[in-house]
């Protein structure tokens, strides 16, 4: 299982707000079925990666078909195949060692 992070940033809007796009974005991961926990600076999700990549796609489409003309997404990756495990899990070792 994959945990990715993603930030979708639109350029080239008529205000600084994002927060009607990242909606979108998350309209379209929610219906995605995937895991997922949105944070201040983006989301994390969970799950195939595949499955993951493929819904990045369709969000970074999202702020273009809501008038964006440029957008920038970044992707961090978190493929660990040894064992199963969630950002949950990640957070919780880090916060046993404190």
């Amino acid at each position: 299982m994959a945990i990715v992070e993603t930030s979708i940033v639109p350029i080239g809007t008529s205000t600084t707000s994002l927060s009607s796009y990242v909606a979108g974005c998350i309209k379209v991961l929610e219906a995605s079925g995937l895991s997922y926990q949105l944070h201040g600076m983006g989301t994390i999700i969970e799950g195939d990666l595949d499955r993951i990549l493929d819904v990045i796609l369709k969000m970074h489409e999202v702020p273009f078909d809501e008038g964006a003309r440029r957008v920038i997404t970044s992707i961090k990756i978190d493929d660990r195949r040894d064992r199963k495990g969630s950002a949950t899990d990640k957070v919780r070792s880090v916060t046993e060692r404190l």
